[in-house]
């Protein structure tokens, strides 16, 4: 029998063992690169292993269960609380974890030679086991120390390859926003230590008196930018197409899989569990309106991008925004005392936030495995991928098809929940509600329907039609780690599509401490093959019968084709092409295949078009080169963010005149410094 309370502890110390023998080993021991490699990411798969173990114990318990060291630090408190919140988030970053660590031993061979892979490793153990501490913390000191070690370590993994001018403004950007956003994390902890006298969270829990409105609507607000900086939403989202592409790709896979979740962990625990998850409205209608608003422009943007990586950072922007909308929704259902549907409603949330982890740690692996192919991540270079990569076009296609909420795949489920939750809103009693979550559900739909273009394109563009440069042309399949760690991850996204009557109840044990209710067994049909959340007669569908039914149309067409046609043949033969000779640059390019949305949302992206002719000197009617490029002006970047830079560089400017190079005015500001200091507390 699975007894938690016996396999966590164990399980625990395994965990934190293999991190930290994985961690050093290769800095103490001079083995070669491979050795290294295999060691540093072989200590990975164990330690994330016994980390599921760890997943799936917390959820199983009854009670939470606790750890904590000693502590002689003021204020510190080390202490681990692995509640069911805890636990599926541990659940997510271990699971992510073996693929990534697994996909890791191939793709690492690249840097042999050119980076310390014992530096990387190092840093990678890091990174994984201070994202275990951040989800695990119960010491809103501890929190702050584990959360500033997962910014440093993700910013060292981001400059890996550092001699790059970019890579080193990205780690830069990313360092900068991530701290901005630390900052309003402390802001909520202090908020909760004044009234309370303590950091531990089982105090912000349990005060001894009310937190008065006023203090409860700052830590919202700084919550939500605190979090919200590291989760991505727009405006503070600009620092992901940076730090995402600049990384190496099964970095960027964790980052953008798992890490920007621990601010969706942050937001559920202060929101849900700190504040005890009593409300007003407009706080769940603005987490909605921010999620919108995110989901939508977040793919928008991610449509015009060319860069791989870009674009898929992007729809971490998206997909964040898709999971903030069942928070938001959730929120407002709370705040009006429906507490079955606030359930159905951070379900989707949850749903989507282990889903997103999936197919996008998939496509990240993906996009690393043709960067590692190709040595490029511009689309415009692929083509015809798939006839020298099937594996790894095969495994991109489950992703895209995951992330576009396609059936039967995990993205459907998910987004399909939150529509649900959405259409709900008729049952709230205030009219306003009733209008502006349905616009919700519109924007979430047309974000949907961008994401099956934007997918389309990636696909497409990337491994069909023939190769557009020598780089696709000469591409081979990556090594079987590689392979497996992408086959991993998409077999779990099939699987999360396909079982949603396992997953739910899962997910209904982390929603019923905070909404008071119990949804699983009214979500789910009596057969347990149909997902029924508000009841059979209001919406229900079934992700087995749906994927059989699409088994059956495609082996029904391909048997009427057989038995029409009769047997087939095939023949071989160039594509009639007019008389002319096709060639890789008459295709169909990313370029070309946006366009048209480009149009259509000019006054957003208010794009920047250049042509430059080169004529016959023959005739000037002829064109013999010609080249044509456009740009997507960055709005958030020159309308927001460039001007506060302009302002911090004036202001340090006219403070120069205080640094005067002289030690003794430096001693002068030193004893002033003191007396005032003096004189106050006097």
């Amino acid at each position: 029998m699975f007894d938690p309370a016996v396999i966590v502890p164990p399980a625990l110390i395994s965990l934190v063992t293999a991190h930290v023998a994985g961690a050093l080993a290769p800095v103490v021991w001079p083995w070669s690169d491979r050795v290294k490699n295999w060691l540093t990411h072989g200590a990975a798969v164990a330690a994330c292993t016994a980390g599921v173990l760890i997943g799936i114990g917390g959820l199983l318990a009854s009670d939470p269960l606790a750890f904590s060291l000693p502590s002689t630090i003021p204020l510190l408190h080390i202490q681990l609380r692995l509640d069911p919140l805890s636990a599926f988030f541990v659940l997510i970053i271990s699971v992510s974890g073996v693929a990534v660590s697994i996909y890791a031993l191939g793709y690492v061979r690249e840097f042999y030679g050119r980076h310390s892979i014992s530096a990387l490793g190092a840093l990678y153990h890091g990174f994984l086991l201070s994202m275990i501490l951040v989800v695990t913390a119960d010491d809103g000191f501890f929190f702050l120390i584990v959360w500033e070690i997962m910014s440093l370590v993700s910013y060292l993994l981001v400059v890996t390859e550092h001699e790059k001018a970019e890579t080193r403004y990205a780690g830069f950007f990313y360092l900068v926003m991530t701290h901005v956003g630390t900052a309003f994390i402390v802001m909520t902890y202090l908020v909760f230590y004044q009234q309370t006298g303590s950091f531990t969270f089982d105090s912000f829990r349990h005060p001894g008196e009310p937190l008065p409105d006023g203090f409860r609507t700052v830590a919202f607000v700084a919550a939500l930018i605190g979090f919200g900086a590291k989760a991505g939403i727009v405006p503070l989202h600009v620092w992901l197409p940076y730090a995402h592409p600049a990384a190496p790709s099964h970095i960027s896979a964790l980052m953008s899989g798992v890490m920007i979740k621990t601010a969706i962990y942050g937001l559920i625990r202060v929101y849900f569990d700190f504040l005890g998850g009593a409300f007003p409205w407009w706080w769940g209608f603005a987490v909605l309106a921010v999620g919108a608003v995110s989901a939508l422009l977040g793919v928008m943007y991610a449509l015009m991008e060319h860069d791989l990586k870009s674009l898929l950072a992007y729809h971490s922007v998206e997909n964040i925004g898709i999971i903030l909308l069942g928070i938001g929704a959730g929120m407002i259902f709370q705040s009006y005392g429906l507490s079955h549907l606030a359930a159905l409603g951070l379900l989707a949330a949850l749903y989507h936030t282990m889903n997103h982890a999936m197919f996008k740690g998939l496509l990240f692996m993906g996009a690393g495995s043709l960067l590692y192919a190709t040595h490029t991540r511009n689309m415009e270079e692929y083509g015809g991928l798939i006839r020298t990569m099937p594996w790894t076009a095969f495994f991109f296609l489950v992703g895209a098809i995951s992330i576009s909420a396609l059936p039967p795949t995990n993205g459907f489920v998910s987004e399909w929940l939150t529509f649900q939750s959405l259409f709900l809103s008729f049952m709230l009693p205030d009219p306003l509600m009733k209008i502006v979550i349905p616009i919700g559900a519109a924007m979430l739909a047309l974000t949907g329907a961008l994401a099956v273009a934007c997918f389309a394109k990636a696909f497409g563009i990337s491994f069909l039609a023939m190769p557009r440069s020598p780089h696709a042309k000469h591409a081979k399949e990556v090594p079987m780690p590689m392979r497996i760690g992408m086959g991993a991850l998409a077999a779990v996204c099939v699987a999360l599509g396909l079982a949603p009557m396992v997953v739910i109840p899962m997910i209904d044990r982390v929603t019923s401490p905070f909404t008071g209710t119990r949804l699983a067994q009214s979500a789910v049909s009596e057969s347990g093959w149909t997902l029924t959340p508000m009841g059979g007669e209001f919406a229900s569908i079934s992700t087995p019968v749906l994927m059989l039914l699409l088994t059956v149309t495609i082996l029904v067409v391909l048997l009427g084709v057989v038995l029409i046609a009769g047997t087939l043949k095939r023949r071989f033969h160039k594509t009639w092409g007019c008389g002319i000779t096709l060639q890789p640059r008459m295709e169909y390019t990313a370029t070309g295949f946006a366009q048209p949305i480009r149009q259509v949302f000019s006054t957003i992206y208010r794009p920047t078009v250049k042509v430059e002719k080169e004529m016959l000197e023959e005739s000037r009617y002829f064109a013999k080169r010609m080249r044509f490029e456009v740009h997507i002006e960055p709005t958030f970047q020159r309308y927001l963010y460039d001007p506060v830079v302009r302002a911090f560089n004036l202001l340090a400017n006219r403070l120069r005149v205080v640094q005067a190079g002289s030690l003794h005015l430096y001693l002068a500001y030193i004893f002033l410094t003191l007396i005032a200091l003096l004189l106050w507390v006097g």
